[in-house]
């Protein structure tokens, strides 16, 4: 049987794992075309949605299902308040998470706003990356 801080690490590393798959789709989907903005912004908030979940994990805070990512920003502050509040302009993905994936639900994209959404994709994957290195570092 697994140690729990062991069974705990590998469930804060598969909720990674994700993240890491939607953070390197937006990526590439980016570099493909600009036609893909919508898919890129959503996969840009889905994997700024799982590093945050991933941290609540390390921490064992409960979250709904959601997509909302100040939701998940106010559980985060209860355990990494700098991380928190660092990540706090990520807020602006959570539309990304469902709305951008219906017709009629947002406005077209513009120009611009694709990469402003993989730039905090990014920040969200650094900070918490950061936050979580040491947790992961100990098998």
């Amino acid at each position: 049987m697994k140690p729990p801080e062991q069974v705990l690490r590998e469930l804060v590393r598969q909720w990674i794992d994700k993240a890491e798959l939607d953070y390197h789709a937006a990526t590439h989907l980016m570099e493909a075309s600009d036609r893909l903005r919508q898919i890129v912004v959503f996969h840009c908030q889905q994997a700024a949605e799982k590093y945050l979940k991933a941290l609540l994990v390390r921490h064992q805070v409960h979250f709904p299902k959601t997509h909302s990512i100040r939701e998940l920003l106010d559980l985060t502050s209860s355990v990494a308040p700098a991380a928190a509040r660092s990540l706090a302009g990520c807020v602006v993905l959570t539309p990304y998470g469902v709305d951008v994936r219906y017709p009629g639900d947002l406005p077209d994209l513009l120009p611009g706003q694709d990469t402003e959404a993989l730039e905090l994709a990014r920040l969200a994957r650094e900070t918490v990356l950061g936050e979580l290195k040491t947790f992961l570092a100990g098998d």
